[in-house]
């Protein structure tokens, strides 16, 4: 035997150097020989001839890598059990992180090549134009955090529910940045006031300060969170009252400050009906 064939297709010469690094960082690992260094080379070198020694046997020229470290798996299996299982599992992982690898280049490239049009992963986000240059950056960083976040981080069983779809992790690609998506309970936040850790706020007493912090409260609450806040009318609405709600520019200049966040409609309709 006088050649190897690489996990990427490449022939290259075999090499017992690499079988006895291979055996003597698994040994390393374990430290199952308890000996010296020098002497865990030296066993490690006598086994990677062992193993030379019987894939020569097979009479074949060229051999493929996986072939190779299955005999390394036998020899130590049948030899040094705890090091075989160190072995074995070093391996998998390595077969992890390389199909890791390929899922996210296969998913980068759908990223770069295709159109929004064609491209699920590009269309995800409806707030991101997955064509413009800044929207395919954004999906790139996405997916890699995403594969980082199933292969590194989430338990295997986990990964896998996901995976097949037996449960879904929103957000994925945030999950180890922040927390993703609340309501804010403003009645807990704002009875009795509150410290903003520079000074204290008092408890809001009309309508039109009260909404004021609501749309601030989301605000600082967004630059330190991903995803959507939300909060609840009926919060509001108890702060209401009468003499600031006798007309519908009073509704107005009391909402104005938080138009984008709650519906000036359904407080005029709220009043209306009262």
């Amino acid at each position: 035997m006088k050649s190897i064939v690489k996990r990427d297709g490449r022939t290259v010469p075999f090499d017992t150097r690499k079988i006895a690094d291979a055996i003597q960082k698994a040994f390393t690992a374990t430290g199952e020989l308890g000996l010296p260094l020098a002497e865990v080379r030296g066993i490690s070198a006598g086994y990677s001839k062992s193993i030379e020694e019987s894939l020569d046997k097979c009479g074949r020229e060229v051999i493929g890598i996986e072939a190779v470290q299955d005999a390394v798996e036998m020899l130590l299996m049948n030899i040094h059990p705890e090091t075989a299982k160190a072995y074995i599992l070093y391996r998998e992982e390595r077969r992890v992180d390389r199909d890791s690898g390929s899922r996210l280049m296969k998913t980068l490239g759908d990223i770069a090549w295709s159109d929004a049009k064609a491209s699920d992963i590009k269309r995800e986000n409806a707030n991101i134009d997955g064509n413009t240059a800044m929207g395919t950056m954004l999906k790139f960083g996405s997916e890699g955090a995403k594969e980082f976040g199933v292969t590194k981080v989430l338990t295997k069983d986990a990964a896998n529910a996901h995976a097949n779809g037996d449960i879904h992790i929103h957000d994925l690609d945030f999950l180890l940045l922040t927390l993703t998506c609340c309501q804010i309970s403003l009645t807990d936040l704002f009875t009795g006031g509150f410290s903003t850790g520079h000074g204290y706020i008092r408890e809001p007493n009309d309508i039109q300060t009260y909404s004021a912090l609501a749309a601030i409260t989301i605000q600082a609450n967004q630059n330190d969170m991903h995803g959507g806040q939300s909060i609840t009318l009926t919060a509001i609405w108890r702060r209401a009252s009468r003499k600031h709600c006798a007309s519908s520019s009073a509704v107005f200049l009391a909402t104005r400050s938080t138009a984008s966040t709650i519906s000036m409609m359904a407080l005029l309709a709220f009043w209306t009906n009262r």
